[in-house]
C-alpha cells in the first residue's frame, strides 16, 4: 500500500503553479496587457453603434453635445474599424446581447489594461452606469484576465490613466475618477511594483486623455494650458520631450488631440484638421486620418471609442474571434 499522499493533498505528484500572471498572457490567457502608450498596437475593443442611436430624446441628458446622425456615426465607426484592421490591429467587438445605451461606444472609459490584465472601470455618470458589465463579459469571453472591478462608491474611467513607463502611471483625479477610484488603482498597481502619480484635473475637464497623449518612448503631446505641472515635470524627468499642441478650433471643436498611438511616432487622428496634422508631421509623427465629425457631436472621438487591449510583442492568440454583431 502506498503511504504517500495523493497529489491532490500535496503528495509527490503535486506540481505548483510557478508562472506569474504576466508570464501566462498569450499562453493560458489571451494576448493582452500594456505597460506603455506607444508600443505597436496589437488589439483593441470596439462597440459598433447600433439601434440605440436611432432615437435619443434628450442629447444633453445622454451626455451628447448635439443631435447625432445615426447613419453617419455608424459609417464613421465602421471606417475607423476598417482603418485599424488595415494597419494590422486585431479588432474585438463588445457585441452586447441586449439593448444598450449609446455611450457604450466609448470603450476607452470602461476598462484599462495593465501588464497583468484589465482593470474594470466604474463610470461616474448615472447615464453610463452598468456599461462596464458588457465589457467585463467580452473580456472574459476572449480570455483576458480582469484583475479587479472598481467598486463601492469609487468611480474610475479608463481614459484617466496613462502609462509613463512600465513602473509609473499618471492618473487624472477629477469629475470621472474620484478619491476612492484613485485609492483602488493605487492599491492594485502597488502589487505590480508600479507607482501612481496623481494629477489634479482642471474644472470642466472630462478625462486626462484630453490633456496628454504619449506617442513614443521620448515624446509626449500636451494640450495647451491644460496639463498639470506635476505631469509635465514627471514626463521630463523620465526623458520625454513635451510638445504643446497649438490651441484653436481644430483642438476644441474637431478633437484633433483625440488620437490613438498605433506605433512609435504613428497615430490615428481626425480628418479635416490640417493645421494640427502639419504640426504632428513636423514633429516626425506619421498620421492616418478618418472622419469622426459625427462622433465629435457625441462628445468623443478616436481615443474615446478605442479600448486598448494589447500593445507590444505579438503573442500567440488564445481566444476565438468574436461573432459579428447585428447592424443598425
Amino acid at each position: 500500500m502506498n503511504s504517500e499522499p495523493a497529489a491532490a493533498y500535496g503528495g509527490p505528484g503535486w506540481q505548483p503553479r510557478t508562472t506569474t500572471t504576466a508570464e501566462e498572457l498569450g499562453r493560458l490567457w489571451a494576448p493582452c496587457g500594456i505597460s506603455d502608450e506607444w508600443s505597436p498596437l496589437r488589439s483593441v475593443l470596439l462597440h459598433r453603434p447600433g439601434p440605440e442611436w436611432l432615437e435619443i430624446p434628450d442629447p444633453d441628458e445622454a451626455l451628447m453635445l448635439a443631435e447625432v446622425d445615426p447613419d453617419a456615426i455608424v459609417a464613421q465607426h465602421r471606417a475607423l474599424e476598417g482603418l485599424y484592421r488595415s494597419l494590422g490591429v486585431e479588432v474585438h467587438l463588445v457585441d452586447p446581447a441586449e439593448p444598450v445605451d449609446p455611450n457604450l461606444m466609448f470603450c476607452a472609459d470602461l476598462f484599462v489594461m495593465t501588464p497583468e490584465g484589465a482593470i474594470l472601470a466604474r463610470p461616474a455618470g448615472r447615464a453610463r452606469a452598468g456599461e462596464e458589465r458588457w465589457v467585463a463579459r467580452r473580456l472574459a469571453d476572449m480570455g483576458a484576465p480582469v484583475l479587479t472591478s472598481i467598486h463601492g462608491s469609487a468611480t474610475f474611467e479608463g481614459a484617466d490613466l496613462m502609462w509613463v513607463d512600465d513602473r509609473t502611471v499618471l492618473l487624472g483625479r477629477g469629475m470621472r475618477t474620484n478619491d476612492g477610484g484613485v485609492a483602488q488603482i493605487v492599491d492594485l498597481l502597488r502589487t505590480m511594483g508600479v507607482d501612481v502619480v496623481v494629477a489634479q484635473q482642471p474644472v470642466g475637464s472630462m478625462h486626462f486623455m484630453s490633456q496628454l497623449r504619449i506617442v513614443d518612448g521620448d515624446l509626449a503631446l500636451a494640450a495647451a494650458d491644460r496639463l498639470s505641472l506635476v505631469a509635465v515635470e514627471l514626463l521630463r524627468s523620465r526623458g520625454y520631450q513635451v510638445l504643446t499642441v497649438p490651441p484653436g478650433p481644430e483642438i476644441s471643436e474637431a478633437k484633433a488631440f483625440n488620437i490613438v498611438t498605433v506605433g512609435p511616432r504613428e497615430i490615428v487622428m481626425p480628418d479635416g484638421c490640417d493645421r494640427t496634422r502639419e504640426f504632428y508631421e513636423n514633429a516626425g509623427i506619421t498620421t492616418h486620418v478618418v472622419d469622426v465629425s459625427a462622433m465629435v457631436l457625441a462628445a468623443g472621438a478616436i481615443g474615446c471609442v478605442t479600448g486598448v487591449i494589447h500593445r507590444g510583442a505579438d503573442l500567440i492568440p488564445a481566444a476565438p474571434t468574436p461573432a459579428e454583431p447585428h447592424d443598425l
